[in-house]
């Protein structure tokens, strides 16, 4: 039902700020805009051209995937690398087997997820989430490990943004990759939270939380986690733009073309159909692209239209104000239509944050908080819709506010990190 008031919402607010906008501003001293139902309607119908573009896109990267991974499930390979993280994922997924094949399909999309190789991680993660949903026993309703993957997930936790420090660089910004550093740290924050708070809500008991948070696994491999992210950190530090882009070009390109090649010569050398078992797996990339498109439809649509109304504006105006009750310098204002717009629409957030950097600088204070708002989460309702609706799930119970748990950290941990690093608190 939630999923169901938030899709309300968006065509109700759009509409209302629309008859605001064409009837009523003049009465308040604003200007009228009698085009704006015009341009609602081409933000609905270009959306919702948008979403089936964009699942015919994934049908051919989901076959190609999802027929590598049938490689790897046959082959005994994905469980083979399940076993480096099973102890934790026990923690996290305890109704999950540990010889189940969802548990190597999870960890194949955190990984590309973490290089971000948005190309991989979108198939693997559908992937894992068609191998949960053979343990759910409620198949419309999501369950606490379908959760806790799309939370994760929705975190964005990502080791190198190179798209980010790319379009930098493209806008002649001093030093591209300065923002590096403060958007580990902000995602970080954004992916621990959604864990904690997630296996908080499924716990449901303070004592077991604290019990789980503590115990020896989860310490060590959230302490692993927080040095690999500390070197990585020290490693690139300081490095150009360039040299960050050969880096995490080697790194992730060839971990994934790593990948391709064990799966098929370890199939080889286990003696099955290597060809075959990939014509198996790819055959469901169609039914997978066909099966999202009316939910990714639903949500793009509706985010179109309350993009599209303005509605933003009225929400930035108000805030503005609100802080400026509390705060002297409320200059991160000026960068929160990303931070909003990233859970709605990627492509919308980026154009927020292009738009900061041409208004006020890219290397401007403003400038580097949307930099760093625009890696520190993911587009929640995107994955949700998408990873969701590819197994027909249509109760999400609480995955959406656990998800904006982990966007709201993230985009606290933005602004609090980006005035450390490039302004002082006032």
């Amino acid at each position: 039902m939630t999923l169901n008031y938030i899709w309300v919402a968006f065509f109700l607010i759009a509409f209302l700020v629309a008859v605001f906008k064409a009837f009523l501003a003049g009465f308040f001293g604003m200007e009228t805009d009698p085009e704006i139902f015009n341009k609602i309607m081409e933000a609905i119908f270009g959306r919702a051209k948008l979403g089936f573009e964009l699942s015919l896109y994934l049908t051919g990267v989901l076959a190609l995937w999802m027929g590598i991974m049938k490689i790897g499930e046959r082959s005994g390979m994905v469980e083979k690398l399940a076993w480096l993280v099973r102890p934790f994922f026990r923690k996290i997924f305890p109704e999950v087997p540990p010889e189940h094949p969802a548990n190597g399909a999870m960890m194949m999309n955190f990984s590309a997820n973490m290089l971000g190789l948005d190309n991989a991680a979108t198939p693997l993660g559908l992937e894992a989430m068609k191998e949960l949903q053979t343990l759910n026993p409620k198949k419309d309703t999501a369950s606490d490990a379908q959760i806790m993957f799309l939370v994760l997930n929705t975190s964005g936790l990502t080791l190198v943004p190179v798209s980010i420090l790319a379009l930098r660089a493209a806008h002649h910004s001093a030093n591209p990759t300065d923002v590096f550093v403060p958007i580990l740290l902000a995602t970080f924050a954004s992916t621990l939270v959604g864990l904690l708070v997630t296996m908080y809500i499924q716990l449901k008991s303070p004592v077991r939380w604290l019990r789980w948070l503590f115990s020896p696994v989860t310490l060590i491999y959230l302490g692993l986690a927080l040095m690999a992210i500390l070197w990585l950190s020290w490693y690139l530090h300081g490095k150009t733009q360039e040299e960050i882009t050969q880096f995490t070009g080697l790194l992730s390109n060839g971990l994934l073309l790593g990948i391709i090649i064990l799966f098929i010569s370890v199939g080889l050398f286990s003696k099955i159909n290597v060809y075959d078992a990939f014509i198996d797996g790819a055959k469901g990339g169609f039914d997978v692209a066909v099966t999202i498109i009316p939910y990714l439809v639903a949500m793009l649509t509706a985010i179109g239209a309350f993009k599209a109304s303005g509605a933003m504006d009225f929400v930035l105006s108000g805030l503005r104000d609100f802080f400026g009750l509390f705060f002297s310098d409320v200059r991160f204002v000026d960068g929160l239509p990303t931070a909003f717009l990233k859970p709605l629409t990627g492509g919308g957030a980026r154009a927020a944050m292009i738009n900061s950097w041409e208004t006020y600088g890219v290397d401007s204070f403003v400038g580097h908080l949307t930099s760093v708002l625009q890696g520190s989460t993911e587009t929640t309702f995107y994955v949700l819709a998408v990873y969701f609706g590819s197994v027909g799930i249509k109760k999400v119970r609480y995955a959406v506010w656990a998800g904006l748990a982990a966007d709201l950290a993230g985009i606290i941990a933005a602004i609090i990190i980006t005035y450390i690093f490039f302004g002082e608190l006032a």
